[in-house]
């Protein structure tokens, strides 16, 4: 294994050259004039949108109104949909903390996003058996017992040195909870999360102002196609993988720009 695992997913075809145009399209958000009076504002707003594109991904599709006042709203899907909204909000404060625990992290977001899906004292914890949601329709699942092995490589990847740019980071990490789908529930929400939280804590987005979520929903059925891609383990089809999750990030903060432009 190279001394750089990450860095040498970077070099994989066509990488460097959407991680370059991710990078730009959220440069341009980050110099919107809005942003100097208003970055908290925008910062919620794709928030939200990120969240609830994230549920729509694990089935739950809300509109935007909905999501909003899901407390007044008791019908099937609304615990997906506070879930989505916890553990992507939780992103802003557990940024520092994933750079030096990650595997405790994960947990954490488990807890907020499994809440109302699981009784609370399997919150947190990684699935018991080889059972769990599945709706990317990925097929084949990591056995639980190898499970904490897979989270433990995880978590040395994220810890050790590397020279690969955020978006590579994050899309692994996507990647790798995936396919791992380490809990029970809400492994889709809790992988995009994770996402998120690497662009931030690595530079690329620190204020949270795009929601990438939102570039994976717009992706469509390419999103299921490029996830079954990195699960394969092929070369190829990793490199189509981490170009998904670049062009997701464009879109996403494409997103962040309307919201601006909408404020």
């Amino acid at each position: 294994m190279t001394a750089d695992p990450l860095a040498a997913i970077g070099g994989l075809p066509g990488v460097a050259d959407a991680v370059a145009e991710a990078r730009d399209a959220v440069d341009r958000l980050r110099a919107h004039n809005l942003l100097r009076r208003r970055k908290a504002d925008v910062a919620a707003e794709t928030a939200l949108r990120g969240a609830r594109a994230s549920a729509a991904l694990d089935g739950v599709v809300w509109t935007l109104d909905e999501v909003r006042n899901v407390d007044r709203r008791r019908r099937p899907g609304a615990a997906v949909v506070h879930g989505a909204l916890r553990a992507t909000a939780a992103a802003a404060q557990l940024t520092d903390s994933f750079a030096r625990a990650p595997r405790q992290v994960l947990a954490r977001l488990d807890a907020l996003a499994s809440a109302g899906l699981l009784p609370d004292d399997q919150l947190g914890r990684p699935r018991p058996d080889d059972v769990a949601d599945d709706p990317l329709e990925l097929g084949g699942i990591v056995t639980a017992a190898d499970v904490p092995v897979r989270l433990d490589a995880l978590a040395g990847l994220l810890t050790a040195p590397t020279g690969a740019p955020a978006v590579v980071i994050g899309a692994v990490v996507h990647g790798e909870l995936l396919t791992l789908r380490p809990f029970a529930h809400a492994n889709g929400v809790i992988a995009r999360a994770a996402e998120r939280l690497v662009l931030r804590g690595r530079g690329l987005d620190p204020d949270g102002l795009a929601a990438p979520e939102v570039g994976h929903l717009e992706s469509g059925a390419s999103y299921a196609e490029a996830a079954r891609g990195y699960a394969s383990g092929d070369a190829d089809a990793v490199g189509a993988w981490i170009v998904h999750c670049a062009d997701a990030v464009v879109l996403g903060a494409r997103e962040g720009l309307a919201v601006c432009e909408a404020m």
